[in-house]
């Protein structure tokens, strides 16, 4: 789909929403911009982030495995297959925050701004 100088692509992932779920691809001007909303893995998310300049994906838990959401432990075992040059994680639990001194990826926090 196009929306100006947008091309925006969905993927269809894993969550329990009411509605279809949808990781997106975001390109514009030779940039591409990648986002996995709530989803626990799935090989789709490979599709999404690959050769992205970004990435930003929801990492819940630290190594908990819930349903319909990914942890850390998850994202990082997959890391190098989803190609993309930057990740950056968010929709991060209390869990998670509190292990941020053992984490090995960027992260967001309220009020981050990136430069892609």
């Amino acid at each position: 789909m196009q929306v100006a100088d947008l091309v925006i692509t969905p993927f269809q992932v894993v969550h329990a929403s009411g509605a279809p779920p949808y990781a997106l691809r975001v390109e514009c001007q030779g940039k591409v911009i990648a986002y996995s909303g709530d989803t626990e893995w799935t090989d789709t998310l490979i599709a999404v982030a690959q050769g992205a300049n970004l990435f930003i994906c929801e990492a819940y838990y630290y190594d908990k495995k819930m349903k319909y959401h990914l942890d850390y432990y998850t994202l990082m075992a997959h890391r190098d297959a989803l190609g993309c040059k930057r990740l950056i994680m968010t929709h991060m639990n209390d869990d998670l925050l509190s292990q941020l001194e053992n984490v090995d990826a960027e992260y967001a926090e309220d009020g981050t701004c990136i430069n892609v």
